[in-house]
């Protein structure tokens, strides 16, 4: 009875562990945000959003000191001008304020749009590229890094993914 127990419990420890290791080795993982950073296309998007976000960022800051040297010019001219004039010159001021924050508000919602645009066609592009790795190399399942607690370095297929899609894809359009 001890030993049909003990050859139980070997055969249960082995399959378990077969089956693991099994399931083990075909799991991979790629950094999705490493890819988007340092792939050819993901850097030409970055660098595309991020000056498209710093021209914008300058106009939108010259308005506001014309705005700014306006307020004051306004400031200034309280006493010589009558309350109706006054209030009139105020007023184009908010308005002119309103405009610069609603043109700031939707130049940011562009840019964001833009970013999850690249986002989504990096994504696209990638997928066949994967399933023909994951086909190759016989591979079960791949994962996005961020979504792993702990995993062997080994695992991970960032650096091939991004030399793959290097050579398929050079560049997003976000127009």
């Amino acid at each position: 009875m001890k030993n049909i127990s003990k050859i139980l419990l070997f055969a249960i420890i082995f399959f378990t562990y077969s089956v693991s290791n099994t399931f083990a080795n075909d799991i991979y993982f790629i950094d999705f945000a490493k890819v988007m950073n340092e792939s050819q296309a993901g850097k030409k998007a970055q660098d595309y959003l991020k000056s498209t976000l710093k021209s914008s960022n300058k106009k939108f800051k010259e308005t506001a000191k014309k705005i700014k040297d306006e307020e004051n010019k306004i400031i200034s001219q309280k006493n010589v001008l009558s309350k109706e004039e006054y209030k009139k010159k105020a007023d184009e001021l908010r308005k002119k304020v309103f405009n610069l924050n609603k043109e700031r508000e939707t130049s940011l919602k562009n840019i964001a749009s833009k970013r999850k645009k690249a986002k989504d066609e990096l994504f696209k592009k990638l997928n066949p590229i994967l399933t023909k790795y994951m086909e190759e190399n016989k591979i079960t399942v791949i994962l996005d890094k961020k979504n792993i607690l702990m995993g062997n370095k080994n695992f991970e297929l960032t650096t091939q993914i991004i030399e793959i899609l290097n050579k398929e894809l050079k560049s997003i359009n976000l127009n």
